[in-house]
């Protein structure tokens, strides 16, 4: 279930608000320059599916939002729990960072736990299946794909070179939620 959960950013054991109704959790975050959606999914679709088929899959919507928006290029990631390069990857997206463009996703399976930094609190998302986030150039933010992914994920960049971070050098991330093994 897609959630919000909103902190401190200097207390990151009590949570703010909480809620799992999609329209608050649009609501509050476009009052931080936020885009989310829910989009509707397919059943045919696989952590580990190509990026050929995923966008074959969902071109209706990708062309929607490319002539919505203007974005440049569209990529796919595709990860199960048994990608050998899952932990190098995981690693990669958790320290805190800004992109100079929107940094948007579509979940087309799995969940994700997107945490963005904006004034002085931490929004917590945890998007699942169906969840479009669009997340602001220059925001702050990190994000965990979990330790056992099982995730697919359409991604749009402004930027040719598609995913370039900026790390901030802050360890604020460190104090947040993480998804956990599901053992």
């Amino acid at each position: 279930m897609s959630t919000l959960t909103i902190f401190a950013d200097s207390d990151s054991s009590q949570a703010l608000l909480k809620s799992t109704e999609p329209s608050e959790i649009s609501r509050l975050l476009s009052a931080e320059g936020v885009r989310f959606e829910q989009w509707q999914t397919r059943d045919d679709i696989r952590a580990g599916d190509s990026q050929d088929a995923v966008l074959a899959a969902y071109a209706d919507d990708v062309e929607r939002l490319i002539r919505e928006q203007g974005y440049q290029t569209v990529d796919v990631i595709s990860i199960a729990s048994d990608n050998p390069q899952k932990d190098a990857l995981r690693q990669k997206f958790l320290d805190e960072h800004t992109h100079s463009e929107d940094e948007v996703r579509f979940f087309v399976e799995g969940q994700g736990l997107f945490a963005l930094h904006i004034g002085d609190k931490v929004f917590e998302i945890l998007c699942e299946k169906g969840d479009l986030l669009s997340v602001p150039a220059n925001t702050q933010h990190w994000f965990d794909l979990g330790p056992e992914p099982d995730l697919v994920a359409i991604r749009f960049f402004n930027n040719p070179e598609g995913w370039v971070a900026n790390y901030t050098g802050s360890k604020i991330a460190d104090a947040y939620s993480r998804i956990a093994a599901t053992n």
